[in-house]
C-alpha cells in the first residue's frame, strides 16, 4: 500500500464531518497531533443539523448501521459506542407499505422476518428469503475485508481468490435479477433492491455486488442514536478532543500553501494560517481537487448520483401504523429511475422514504409534537434543468397530496413548522451538481475505478468522504476515514468480528 512520504506529525483534517472524525481519531490512535478545521459551527458535516422552535433535526442520513464500524474508530482512542451514545435497535428496521394497501414489516431478526414473509406472502416465500439471507451475509463477508476495507493502489488490487468467488456467487450480475433469483413476489424484491439508490444506481442496473447494503439494513441490523443522527458528530467530536486533537469551528478553509509537491500549510478565511506535515480533505470532490490545483485524468468523466428533495416538519399529530423508518412505494417502480437520471423530471409516482425520529425519542421535538423527514429522489443539477427557486413549493404541496394519499391523512394541516431542501439547497452547501450522494457507483466507479484517495502530483494530501473509496453511505464513509489515515500512518484494515450488540449500549 502506497502511504504519504516524509514526515507526518501534524496532520490537519479539513472537514469535521464523519469521515473527518474518523481519519482524525485514527491518526491519534496511531500517535499524530491533529488539527480539525470545520466550516460550520459545530461538527457532522453532511450529518447536520439545524434546530427550529424546538424541533432538534437531523438534515443528514437518517439510517444508522454497522455500528461496530464507529465503535473502531472510537477505540483507536481508547473509547467505544457505549462510553459515547445510547443506541436503540429499531424493531422494525423498516416498514414498507406497498400502493395497494400492504404492508411489510422489515426485521433483522431471521425468525421474525421469516414469520413477517409468511404472513404478507405465503410460506412458500419463506424459503427464498432465508436462501436471499444466506447469500447477503455471504457476499458481506467476502465484500468487507477485500473489497470496500482496503486501499487500492491498482485495479490490480483485485485480483484475488475472493473475486473468483464474488463472480461465482454472481456479485458480478444485475442487482434486481439477482434478487430475483430467491423471491419472486414483487414487494420483496422492491424491500431487498431499493438500497442501491444510496449507491446512486437504480435496481436494474446496479452490480448485484451492492446487494451489500442491503445485507447491513435488513441483516446487521439498523439503530437510531438517543438525540438524533447529530449525536454521532458529537461524540466523535468530543473524542477526539479529548484525546488531544483541535478542533477549530466556523473556519472555512480558503486555500493550501505549497512547498513543491506537498501542502505545506491551512489557510482559512480571514487568513489564519495552520501549518501541517499532511491533510486530509473530505470536501465533494471537485471542491478538493480546486484546492489542490490539479484533477486526476479519467478516461471518462464521473458521473454523479441522483439528488433528493427532502422536506422535514414538525406536526401537531402522529399516525399510530407508522414506524421509525417507513418507506412508501408507488405503484410505478422502473419508470420513475428513468425518469430522474435521463428525463431530467421529479418522479411522477414517486417512492418516498418516511423518517419519525420521535417514534423512537420524544425529546427531538417539544411535547405533544412529532418530527417527520420525508425523503424524494429527483435529478440532480447535471441531469434536470429545473427552476428549484420556482418548483420548489409546487412540489412540495405534490409531496404533501402524495403522503396524505398514502395514509397520512391531514398531513399538510398538521405541520406546524418545515423547511424545504432542493438540489439548489445541496449545492450551495458545496456538494457537486446540488447531489449530497456523491459520485455514483456505476462499475467504472467502484472500487479501484472509483477516485482514490491519494491524488498524483501532491505527496502529502489524502482524501477522505463519500467520493472517494469505498464510497457512498454512513458506514463507507466512516471506513473512508480509517483509509485515509492509514495512507498516512501505514495502518492495515481490521476485521469486524464483534457485532455492537455484544461490544456497545443498547436497549
Amino acid at each position: 500500500m502506497r502511504t504519504v512520504t516524509g514526515p507526518t506529525d501534524h496532520v490537519v483534517v479539513v472537514g469535521a464531518g464523519l469521515s473527518g472524525l474518523a481519519a482524525a481519531l485514527h491518526l491519534l490512535g496511531a500517535g499524530r497531533r491533529v488539527t480539525v478545521v470545520e466550516r460550520d459551527p459545530h461538527p457532522g458535516g453532511r450529518a447536520g443539523r439545524l434546530d427550529l422552535d424546538g424541533f432538534r433535526i437531523d438534515t443528514g442520513p437518517t439510517v444508522l448501521t454497522m455500528p461496530e464500524i464507529l465503535d473502531e474508530a472510537l477505540a483507536a482512542v481508547g473509547e467505544s459506542v457505549a462510553d459515547r451514545l445510547d443506541l436503540v435497535p429499531l424493531v422494525p428496521a423498516y416498514r414498507a407499505r406497498f400502493a395497494d394497501g400492504s404492508v411489510i414489516d422489515v426485521h433483522t431478526d431471521a425468525d421474525a422476518m421469516a414469520a413477517e414473509v409468511e404472513r404478507a406472502c405465503g410460506p412458500r416465500a419463506v424459503a427464498g428469503y432465508l436462501r436471499l439471507r444466506a447469500w447477503l451475509r455471504e457476499l458481506y463477508e467476502l465484500e468487507m475485508s477485500r473489497f470496500i476495507d482496503v486501499n487500492f493502489d491498482s485495479p490490480f488490487g483485485l485480483l484475488s481468490p475472493e473475486l473468483a468467488r464474488l463472480a461465482a456467487v454472481g456479485g458480478f450480475g444485475r442487482l434486481a435479477p439477482a434478487v430475483g433469483r430467491f423471491v419472486d413476489d414483487e414487494r420483496l424484491r422492491r424491500v431487498f433492491s431499493f438500497q442501491s439508490l444510496y449507491a446512486g444506481v437504480p435496481p436494474q442496473r446496479a452490480l448485484a455486488a451492492y446487494a451489500v447494503i442491503a445485507y447491513m439494513d435488513t441483516v446487521a441490523g439498523v439503530y437510531f442514536p438517543k438525540g438524533g443522527m447529530r449525536a454521532l458528530g458529537g461524540a466523535m467530536a468530543d473524542a477526539a478532543a479529548g484525546a488531544g486533537a483541535v478542533l477549530r469551528y466556523s473556519g472555512a478553509v480558503e486555500r493550501l500553501e505549497r512547498r513543491g509537491d506537498r501542502v505545506s500549510a491551512v489557510v482559512l478565511r480571514g487568513g489564519d494560517r495552520i501549518p501541517c506535515d499532511a491533510v486530509v480533505l473530505t470536501v465533494d470532490l471537485p471542491m478538493a481537487y480546486r484546492l489542490l490545483g490539479r484533477t486526476p485524468w479519467r478516461a471518462v468523466p464521473l458521473r454523479f448520483s441522483p439528488s433528493a428533495v427532502v422536506l422535514h416538519a414538525g406536526t401537531d399529530r402522529t399516525w399510530e401504523h407508522l414506524g421509525h423508518h417507513n418507506i412508501l412505494f408507488g405503484s410505478a417502480w422502473r419508470t420513475t429511475f428513468a425518469e430522474i437520471t435521463r428525463e431530467g423530471v421529479p418522479m411522477r409516482d414517486p417512492s418516498l422514504l418516511v423518517t419519525q425520529p420521535t417514534a423512537t425519542d420524544a425529546g427531538l421535538a417539544p411535547p405533544g409534537r412529532h418530527l417527520f423527514y420525508a425523503l424524494a429522489p429527483c435529478p440532480n443539477l447535471r441531469a434536470g434543468r429545473i427552476d428549484w427557486a420556482d418548483f420548489g413549493p409546487r412540489y412540495r404541496d405534490r409531496l404533501v397530496a402524495a403522503l396524505e394519499s398514502r395514509g397520512m391523512g391531514g398531513f399538510g394541516e398538521s405541520v406546524c413548522v418545515e423547511r424545504l431542501v432542493t438540489p439548489e439547497d445541496w449545492s450551495r452547501r458545496g456538494h457537486a451538481f446540488g447531489t449530497p450522494f456523491a459520485a455514483s457507483h456505476t462499475f467504472a466507479q467502484t472500487g479501484p475505478f472509483r477516485p482514490r484517495n491519494l491524488v498524483p502530483g501532491v505527496a502529502n494530501a489524502v482524501l477522505a468522504g463519500c467520493g472517494t473509496t469505498p464510497g457512498v453511505g454512513l458506514p463507507t464513509v466512516l471506513v473512508s476515514g480509517k483509509l485515509a489515515a492509514a495512507r498516512i500512518t501505514g495502518g492495515g484494515p481490521a476485521r469486524y468480528a464483534t457485532p455492537i450488540t455484544t461490544a456497545g449500549k443498547t436497549r
